[in-house]
């Protein structure tokens, strides 16, 4: 395999071997406390005009400023949730610096990877990282900005070779490994002036979707720790979901961008193969693998493509680049896309039933406003879909071979196959059937990969012909077709490999939550090189429907550290003043945000013990009567409660938007006797 030639930049960054992010000491600044900036000048032409470049200049024209430390008064910044062009702007406009915005995505990663709902999405800090800024500081205050992303911090995916640090693929095999020189993106992105934060954590060597390695262990959900965080990019979506960096990289080989970015309500591109280079990138199918960022916006995605597309010499597919006009991510936006688009709905992968009509009624939702934006939506089927998808998969004809050739680019790892790897137990429990499946001696069926490749051709010819036929801008369908499972049980639902076979651009946008409170999205396909297009056209949707919703249990730090509990007590009787044997409910409550954890205490008066039916928390109906019982929290004969529940994404929305309601149920009133709404403060 052959690679690039790593940029130094002069800089001289000593390689870290195998120094845990647990122990890397941070110079902690004050924390950043206020939520948000409002959106700045630099990108307010873009939110109400259709497509132009000029919206991008003033990132990076404006007069560079090096910012103060925070003085009395001044209103801190806010690092969660927080977009490029306003972190941008908090740089230009002197109110933040780089050093400072690294330190206080180290916070948010001390309070809520290694503590809090402990997501470990990390796998290491960058031992450099506040060195990083501090040289960008210094370009920025001697008038030197490289554009959107100089002095921004950003993650990757612990499967891009840095040649300052390791790159394992989360294997204990590569826990040491330090490559000689940076993947091309890499190399492009510290061109940009980007700061290296951290590595995230994935499934082992990307060959799954549940994000459990055994570098890295299992990464949760920050929406739902119970539930898996999609993968293999699992640790870049949950850290990009949670506010750890501003934007994170990631790859797909089947859906690994995808999937986390649909669980995260996030968006992300599976660019055409060739648009990007995977050069440096730890391979698990060198046909089927691409590379590139997951953002909270399409703003954020557009930008951070905008730093990494490119031919590469190194890598022969981008070789389809050449004699095509440049593609802008950022210049191509247009929140007026959709009007007059042509979208097919994949029927196929859109039923209204069983396990998968919560997904897909969101997805109806997103087409529904596609719709309202100017859209026509279409159901549309293609003629035997299965048939044409199956035996096109090329990830174990060319896994265990692209690897060995991956790590003799590299030399001087430990391994030098992956069947070394399963010989000497280097690996997760979990991966071990499929390691040892993919690793068996007597070499690769050559007669079948042919096949498969061939198959590969046909797929993609046979969808851009049925878009042709059908005039389709693109084709939408559900990311995954099911809730997140919970962790330890099987993901099922996929539609990864439509495009990942095909070859064919795919972006994943949100189209909101389903009924159990975990995100969900919306895929588009297009024709090849035209992602562009894509990405506009999730713009559009995203300025129609405004999905982002960041994860509560990640929230803004106080002091830099996790928020104290939020405290809040109900007490009342119901509306039952002036009657007889007047019943009472008094209830204090505790909620760990980050731990999704409520803590309450629970008593009753004017009711015995023995005339108690129950004491529950509630849903809200529409009407004056409620929904189920989300939980019940003491039962017959016990006239209080007291314990800690933990909270299902779901049921934490409810609680934090007043949707439930403390109920008390007695013998003499079966049907109710007190309801309170329980409405947290702040």
């Amino acid at each position: 395999m052959e690679r690039g030639n790593a940029r130094r930049d002069g800089q001289d960054h000593g390689p870290d071997h195998g120094r845990d992010h647990a122990n890397v000491r941070r110079r902690a600044a004050p924390a950043l406390l206020a939520l948000g900036l409002a959106l700045g000048p630099a990108l307010g032409p873009a939110l109400g005009h259709p497509a132009g470049a000029g919206w991008v200049a003033p990132l990076v024209a404006q007069t560079p400023v090096q910012a103060p430390a925070q003085t009395p008064g001044q209103t801190p910044f806010e690092v969660s949730e927080a977009s490029i062009p306003e972190l941008q702007e908090a740089l230009s406009s002197g109110r933040v610096t780089s050093a400072q915005l690294v330190d206080a995505y180290l916070d948010r990663i001390a309070a809520y990877d290694l503590a809090g709902p402990r997501l470990n999405a990390i796998v290491r800090v960058h031992p450099e990282a506040r060195e990083q800024a501090e040289r960008l500081d210094a370009e920025r205050a001697a008038g030197q900005v490289r554009g959107p992303l100089h002095g921004i911090p950003i993650l990757l995916k612990d499967n891009y070779d840095t040649f300052d640090m390791p790159t394992t693929g989360s294997t204990l095999a590569l826990a040491g490994s330090v490559p000689p020189d940076d993947a091309f993106q890499v190399r492009k992105l510290r061109e940009a002036g980007a700061i290296i934060l951290a590595k995230t954590n994935l499934h082992e060597l990307a060959a799954g979707i549940t994000s459990i390695s055994s570098l890295g262990g299992q990464t949760l959900n920050p929406y739902d720790p119970a539930r898996n965080p999609g993968g293999s990019s699992g640790g870049t979506g949950a850290a990009v979901a949670a506010s750890f960096g501003a934007v994170g990289w990631g790859s797909d080989t089947c859906g690994s961008i995808r999937i986390p970015s649909s669980v995260h309500n996030l968006v992300g591109l599976r660019p055409t193969k060739g648009l990007s280079s995977i050069d440096g990138i730890v391979p698990l199918s060198h046909t089927q693998d691409t590379g590139g960022p997951l953002a909270r916006s399409v703003v954020d995605l557009a930008l951070a493509l905008d730093a990494t597309i490119g031919a590469d010499a190194a890598d022969p597919a981008t070789a389809a680049m050449e004699g095509r006009p440049p593609i802008e991510f950022a210049a191509s936006l247009d929140a007026g896309a959709l009007e007059g688009a042509r979208i097919g709905a994949l029927e196929t992968w859109l039923s209204d039933s069983g396990a998968e009509a919560p997904v897909t009624a969101a997805v109806r939702a997103g087409l529904d406003a596609m719709v309202a934006a100017g859209a026509e939506v279409v159901e549309v089927t293609i003629p035997e879909m299965d048939s044409l998808v199956a035996r096109t998969s090329v990830i174990g004809h060319e896994f265990a071979l692209d690897l060995v050739a991956y790590l003799e680019s590299v030399g001087g790892t430990p391994v030098a196959s992956l069947a070394d790897i399963v010989a000497l137990g280097l690996h997760s429990e979990q991966l071990d059937g499929t390691f040892r499946r993919r690793s068996q001696p007597g070499g690769r069926d050559e007669a079948a990969y042919a096949e498969a490749l061939e198959r590969q051709s046909a797929l993609r010819e046979a969808i851009v012909a049925f878009m042709d036929e059908e005039r389709l801008d693109a084709m939408a369908y559900p990311t995954l077709r099911r809730d997140p499972a919970l962790i330890g049980s099987p993901p099922v639902g996929g539609t990864c490999q439509l495009a990942a076979h095909s070859g064919l651009p795919a972006i994943s946008a949100p189209a909101g939550f389903t009924r159990t409170g975990m995100p969900t999205g919306i895929e588009l396909i297009g024709r090849p090189f035209d992602d562009a297009r894509l990405v506009s056209l999730a713009y559009a949707l995203e300025r129609a429907i405004e999905p982002r919703r960041a994860p509560p249990r990640t929230p803004a730090l106080v002091d830099g550290r996790a928020p104290d509990p939020l405290r809040f007590s109900v007490a009342g009787d119901g509306g039952w003043a002036g009657r007889p044997a007047v019943p009472r409910l008094t209830g204090s409550f505790s909620l760990d945000l980050p731990r999704g954890a409520l803590r309450y205490v629970i008593s009753t008066a004017g009711v015995g013990p023995a005339d108690v039916h129950a004491i529950v928390l509630q849903r809200r109906g529409s009407g004056t009567r409620p929904n189920a019982v989300v939980h019940r929290l003491s039962g017959p004969g016990l006239a209080s409660a007291e314990g800690t529940l933990p909270l299902s994404a779901a049921a934490l929305a409810d609680l934090l938007d007043g949707r439930l309601e403390l109920a008390l149920y007695t013998a003499d009133r079966p049907l109710g006797a007190v309801r309170l709404a329980l409405t947290p403060e702040g």
